[in-house]
């Protein structure tokens, strides 16, 4: 998919350094329960680590005890869907729709209205009040 968000992969290496860029450009996982924004819970936006993006709004960020930070919404248009067969699983990542980074995955075991769990990496987002 053409990204309105256009770099070389030695550009994004440059600009988010070895930890972001694992996560972000070569879907890397980081370990559960080690993130800031796991248990962050304070009133504001959450957006792309790459790009700056708003994907997510703090109301819609729940503890799911699953060790990464979750929410139960993305803002709409914000967040594109690929199926994601790898690791002898079938899943549903979620990558930033304007620069094709990995965000994490999403799930349908949300515990709220909404019945969705979107499991981020906290490298892939920033905080912004």
């Amino acid at each position: 998919m053409a990204y309105k968000i256009q770099k070389s992969e030695e550009e994004w290496k440059a600009q988010l350094g070895v930890e972001k860029y694992k996560i972000l450009r070569q879907k890397g996982t980081e370990y559960p329960h080690t993130g800031q924004y796991n248990l962050h819970f304070e009133k504001g936006k959450y957006g792309c680590a790459a790009c700056s993006e708003v994907l997510f709004e703090s109301d819609s960020k729940f503890d799911a005890h699953c060790g990464w930070p979750s929410f139960d919404q993305s803002i709409p248009g914000k967040v594109e869907y690929i199926k994601d067969a790898s690791h002898g699983m079938i899943r549903t990542e979620i990558l930033c729709a304007s620069c094709g980074s990995h965000l994490g995955h999403v799930f349908d075991d949300g515990p709220t209205e909404t019945g969705i769990r979107y499991c981020v990496n906290s490298l892939s987002i920033d905080f912004k009040e």
